[in-house]
């Protein structure tokens, strides 16, 4: 099963910007905004409180057939001091998902609300837009799962995996999300798929021997100055994967109010 073009796993907090780039490029707009856990009292954009994080990616261009070039990568860097918590949470292998699909996978093994995401396709010749449903997993050993299912105007059924590295931090910033994005054709020959907009939140809390574990904290403090946070997004140039090219989002978000 081919993994999803249409992933991303991120944490930050509340922004939303334009980089400064290269007119070769395609531009990038990141905004991710922590917000309260349904259910669960004094979560959200607060120190050292667990949140669900609603992440939305904007990519214009028209470098690839009138489309933005396919997306190979995503990284996200998180604040120093953001903290995960995977033990306890149930999981999904990746067998269960290609074999039945998210409605296979463990009670509490997803990992936020479906999402969704806007590409393009080439249908026909033509370049044309595709809208997928992106359903997330905790997987076994770390990490998160998509499964991307989209239905016109082609069918697509794609699984995808992230990760995360430097958990102790490293460059200034947090641990890092890894999102691995492999080239998708809608069908044999044809143009690549590429992004428009993502859209996802992530983040959920269970209860464990009388105690609620939060998937994903908010940093106990915050630095003078705010948090500093930053995303690239890897490009395959003319859908080239060896071809790579990247652009970086950097920005610095005022603390939360105490």
């Amino acid at each position: 099963m081919r993994r999803t073009i249409w992933c991303v796993v991120a944490l930050g907090v509340a922004a939303l910007i334009v980089p400064g780039i290269a007119s070769a490029l395609p531009t990038v707009k990141f905004k991710a905004l922590p917000l309260p856990i349904p259910g669960y009292a004094h979560t959200g954009y607060i120190l050292g409180a667990g949140s669900d994080l609603q992440t939305e990616y904007e990519i214009q261009g028209t470098e690839y057939f009138g489309s933005p070039p396919p997306i190979v990568g995503i990284n996200v860097y998180f604040p120093k001091g953001t903290v995960l918590h995977p033990k306890g949470f149930p999981t999904c292998p990746e067998e269960t998902i290609i074999k039945t699909g998210p409605t296979g996978c463990p009670k509490g093994s997803s990992a936020g609300p479906v999402g969704n995401a806007l590409g393009y396709v080439t249908l026909g010749g033509e370049r044309v837009e595709e809208s997928v449903e992106i359903f997330s997993f905790y997987k076994p050993g770390g990490g998160i799962e998509f499964f991307a299912d989209g239905h016109t105007p082609v069918s697509l059924e794609i699984l995808s995996k992230g990760r995360y590295v430097n958990l102790g931090g490293a460059g200034g910033f947090g641990l890092e999300a890894v999102v691995a994005v492999p080239l998708v054709a809608s069908v044999p020959g044809a143009p690549y798929a590429s992004v428009k907009t993502i859209t996802g939140k992530f983040g959920s809390a269970i209860s464990s021997h009388g105690k609620t574990i939060y998937y994903g904290t908010v940093p106990k403090t915050c630095p003078k100055g705010g948090f500093p946070v930053k995303t690239e997004v890897i490009f395959a140039e003319n859908g080239e994967e060896a071809k790579r090219e990247s652009v970086t989002v950097s920005y610095t978000a005022p603390c939360p109010r105490k």
